[in-house]
């Protein structure tokens, strides 16, 4: 096998004879590496999606605008379609900077604000909240269901994570020259944000989204399939059977997949879920 060229596209499909391919994206070769023995070919590559022009650093600001103006800019810029959940592109954005930053970071960071899907995939710009179950076009994602049998491997853990019952986020009042907090749940026993915010509004909106964040790491299940389905990606909601009470009971999302081919175990897919409402 020839060595790829750094800079080519490489098409990904996986799946099974009977069922089918499923396209899994394109992407862009950035690394190449040749070892042995025996001879071993290991190629890293990036979404094609992700282009340099959206990892150059820029100076800008916002002032007076919406999220969703935000966004389909950064969507213009790169010849993308933006999928903009309706609720959160009418959020207000008095003021944004964007300081010696990439729009790719700028979307993460702002993902991060909101709790987010913040991402670029097939063309689109998508930023929905997460837990939605929306695909890139904004249809919704079937629920799916996993027994015991479909996997080889699990774990399961819970965490004391609940014993906060809110976020209190801080901001500077530059007129009355002081530090002011928001709360977003109850004081009883609040998580406390290091990070001072330019204003109550963005304070609250990193308190709520952590608070979001807070809700879904109380529980977590890692489970590995034992055959591979290409079909399954982040955001799908997940059913279980076979396990605990208070596994089977949850609702779960999917927060990350993996997918692995060799030639020793063959093709499975390992996901990683968290607990959701």
């Amino acid at each position: 096998m020839a060595l790829p060229k750094r800079g080519v596209r490489l098409a990904v499909a996986l799946g099974w004879k009977a069922t089918g391919l499923v396209d899994k994206g394109t992407f862009i070769v950035d690394e190449v590496e040749y070892s042995g023995a025996p001879d071993i070919i290991t190629v890293r590559a990036r979404s094609a999606d992700l282009t340099a022009d959206m990892r150059t650093r820029r100076e800008r600001s916002w002032h007076n605008t919406t999220l969703g103006a935000v966004l389909n800019a950064l969507a213009g810029e790169h010849g993308l379609t933006p999928r903009v959940a309706e609720a959160l592109a009418r959020t207000k954005l008095p003021h944004l900077d964007q300081a010696n930053e990439s729009n790719m970071n700028l979307l993460t960071r702002l993902g991060q604000r909101f709790d987010a899907v913040a991402t670029v995939k097939a063309g689109a710009l998508v930023f929905a909240p997460i837990g939605a179950g929306t695909t890139a076009t904004g249809k919704p994602l079937p629920t799916v269901t996993l027994t015991r049998r479909d996997g080889d491997q699990h774990r399961y853990s819970v965490a004391d994570r609940d014993a906060y019952t809110g976020v209190r986020a801080y901001w500077v009042d530059k007129g009355k020259a002081r530090r002011q907090s928001v709360l977003v749940g109850t004081d009883d026993n609040a998580k406390r944000l290091r990070e001072s915010y330019a204003d109550a509004a963005t304070a609250r909106q990193h308190a709520h989204a952590e608070l979001e964040r807070m809700k879904r790491g109380v529980a977590k299940f890692d489970y590995t399939l034992a055959i591979g389905r290409a079909d399954l990606f982040p955001e799908h909601i997940v059913t279980v059977s076979g396990f605990k009470p208070e596994i089977d009971g949850q609702r779960w999302l999917i927060a990350k997949t993996t997918h692995t081919v060799s030639g020793s175990s063959g093709f499975n897919t390992a996901l990683e879920l968290e607990a959701t409402t």
